[in-house]
């Protein structure tokens, strides 16, 4: 078989092998984090958040016409688990060119793949999957640049991937650090081989800008203004630069706020993702790759180019990684960055086990007995890696967070005006809303996006029923801007029940003059402050509006699957936590009354489930102690004492290092003294 012919089998191979575990783990239901928000997009052709990610929209919308799926949500994840098994294929092929066809080639590709990151960050509709593509793309073709014999064929590679180039920046823009080398090196060479020529400089320009044809789809979405969701305004050249250059999140950054950057945590934390994801005798095969290629003249300054891709975006990533890695949500935020990377590493991987094996064979000979092992150590890795790593990626029957935005978009009375916070209950919500269908009486008004100067003129009439008192909001110097507070929102909109989904902004308290927030499950009910509160029928009401069965603390720290469930269990005490609040702002009857209430709630959730939150114990623990202080309602005495004593005790168990240890434990000393003088008292009068 012709080695062109073998490079393509492997390749074809690969892909067919991880497309067949990727797609039986492809969850049916929308993910968290951006997911829901990209399918919505795609659903109403909007725009997505910054850069917008317009090549990436378009393949979903397609997707949704023409891959079966039981949802919408499942077909754009079904695309990008197919994009995932194609980036997979691409770095097969890139060692194929680069080191021979073999078990190196196989290695790189199923590595990359089956890694945990990867395979847990391709079966989502997230863009993550279309930029693996896209990067396994980009060293395939500047593989087969290199090993081109001709100005020609080198000419021909140069231009497509000059196309590539562009296409890649239409969907993430850290792609940028990969290009910004690529094409110097690229000039470079063609410079050597007398093949630079200004009809070849315009003709890559031309191929290059064709690349960015794709956001054109910005500004005709915006011109448009059909969907019902969309970010911002590209009608406009400011506009447009704005979203393209991510100035809203921050140019170059992960968020707005400025953190505080440790480069050096940063950079251990993606080494020690690499030896834990990777392996370390795959970091040693990458080490014996590069040793190789300081050996191989035609081949050095190629293969540290890829060693300078990886180690700068490392470094420039590290840079600007402007969240905390020690919030596992936030980590989870970051580590997918790091994907771009390992392709690198997985190649060089690869080269490393292929130029082995020829140096094994060249020195020593039994050239069957060098490549059979180093098949057998492809498939043994590639083996451990399924082994460990399927389990945890099979998202097939994962649906938690569909489950959580339905319990939540079905609670709301009808005609609800529901004002969105984070991108748990936003993205979920949208998407069970605008894609779905579902609760078409309720509006979605997104919190932040109220901020932004664009949201209310662009997406003001896909909400009928509701009135905006300004063009944005900002509670500093509303009559000057022309914008207005949540309180002159919540007023201009009294008409129908408003809920706040997950919380206010702090930086507005204007609502507290005039609105109460009463407990909804995970949400709450801004009602005007002349209403009145009838204690135990609103908790009737809202206390069990959910049916939720997960097992508390039942998912791994950082998924979006562990914040919705959490969510969900501390919804189950928010009411008694509510009631508690009151009462300790009261006196009198209805202060004990309110206490009584409390200390009954609590008790309900805490004995009806075996395991729960910690601060439930505290929670419970301090509503029975100030129960007792407040006359013990008909409770006994004794009973509190115990009760409180019990849950402080147990909360101290679970929360060893709370800052407040030490008072609670001396709360816990005197609440036993107290219980001990109770009790001979009671014996005396006996």
């Amino acid at each position: 078989m012709s080695v062109d012919r073998w490079s393509w089998t492997l390749t074809g191979a690969t892909v067919a092998t991880v497309t067949a575990l990727y797609l039986p783990s492809v969850p049916r239901t929308v993910p968290g984090g951006d997911s829901g928000e990209l399918i919505t997009t795609a659903c109403e052709l909007g725009v997505a958040h910054p850069p917008g990610y317009p090549l990436f929209t378009m393949l979903a919308f397609l997707a949704l016409h023409l891959l079966p799926g039981s949802s919408p949500a499942h077909s754009i994840n079904v695309l990008c688990a197919l994009l995932g098994a194609g980036a997979s294929g691409t770095l097969c092929y890139t060692v194929c060119r680069l080191a021979g066809p073999g078990p190196g080639a196989v290695l790189a590709g199923g590595l990359f793949a089956l890694s945990k990151l990867v395979w847990q960050w391709s079966i989502v509709a997230e863009v993550f999957a279309l930029n693996n593509f896209f990067v396994g793309l980009l060293f395939s073709l500047l593989t087969c640049f290199h090993k081109a014999e001709n100005v020609a064929q080198k000419t021909k590679f140069a231009l497509w991937g000059a196309l590539c180039c562009g296409l890649s920046l239409c969907n993430q823009h850290t792609l940028v650090i990969y290009v910004l080398i690529i094409i110097p090196w690229v000039l470079l060479q063609l410079y050597t081989h007398n093949g630079l020529c200004f009809p070849g400089l315009f003709s890559m320009g031309l191929c290059f800008l064709a690349g960015f044809l794709p956001y054109l789809y910005l500004p005709i979405s915006s011109y448009l203004n059909q969907a019902r969701w969309s970010w911002g305004d590209q009608t406009s050249l400011g506009g447009l630069i704005t979203h393209l250059l991510r100035a809203e999140y921050g140019t170059f950054s992960l968020a707005k706020s400025e953190g505080k950057v440790n480069m050096g945590k940063m950079l251990q934390a993606q080494l020690n993702h690499c030896v834990a994801d990777l392996s370390a005798p795959v970091l040693l095969l990458a080490m014996i790759g590069l040793l190789h290629a300081s050996l191989k003249r035609r081949h050095c300054a190629f293969v540290l180019l890829f060693a300078a891709m990886v180690s700068l975006y490392s470094v420039f990533f590290a840079w600007r990684a402007n969240l905390d890695i020690e919030k596992p949500l936030l980590l989870g935020v970051v580590e997918r960055f790091w994907l771009q990377a390992d392709a690198g590493v997985c190649v060089l991987a690869g080269v490393g086990l292929s130029w082995s094996v020829c140096w094994l064979k060249k020195r020593l000979g039994w050239d069957a007995v060098w490549t059979t092992g180093a098949w057998l150590l492809t498939v043994g890795l590639l083996s451990q890696m399924i082994h460990s790593n399927h389990r945890e990626c099979d998202l097939s029957s994962s649906d938690v967070v569909e489950k959580f935005a339905r319990e939540v978009v079905f609670s709301f009375p009808n005609g609800s005006l529901v004002l969105t916070r984070g991108d748990l209950p936003g993205n979920t919500l949208r998407y069970l809303h605008y894609c779905q269908g579902l609760r078409p009486d309720l509006s979605l008004v997104d919190q932040e996006m109220m901020t932004y100067s664009w949201y209310v003129s662009k997406l003001q009439q896909h909400f009928p029923g509701v009135k905006f008192p300004g063009h944005l909001w900002d509670p500093v110097n509303t009559e000057e801007k022309n914008s207005f507070n949540i309180e002159q929102f919540l007023q201009h909109n009294t008409h129908r029940p408003v809920f706040v989904c997950i919380g206010l902004s702090e930086g507005d308290l204007s609502w507290e003059r005039t609105f109460s927030r009463w407990p909804w499950g995970v949400c709450e009910q801004l009602v005007p402050i002349t209403s009145r509160l009838h204690p135990e029928e609103w908790a009737q009401r809202a206390q069990n509006l959910y049916n939720w069965s997960q097992p508390h603390d039942s998912f791994p720290p950082g998924s979006w699957e562990r914040v919705a469930n959490e969510e969900m269990w501390q919804a189950r005490m928010k009411m008694a936590f509510f009631l508690f609040d009151l009462a300790e702002r009261m006196e009198g009857e209805g202060q004990a009354r309110l206490y009584d209430l409390s200390y009954n709630l609590y008790s309900q959730i805490v004995d009806a489930q075996p395991d729960y939150p910690s601060n439930w114990d505290k929670n419970l623990a301090l509503a029975a102690e100030r129960l007792l202080r407040s006359g013990g309602g008909n409770h006994e005495a004794d009973s509190l004492l115990s009760r409180s004593i019990q849950h402080f005790g147990r909360y101290l168990q679970r929360e060893p290092t709370d800052p407040q240890r030490q008072a609670i434990h001396s709360a816990i000393m005197h609440l036993r003294k107290e219980r001990e003088r109770l009790r001979d008292s009671q014996r005396q009068k006996h």
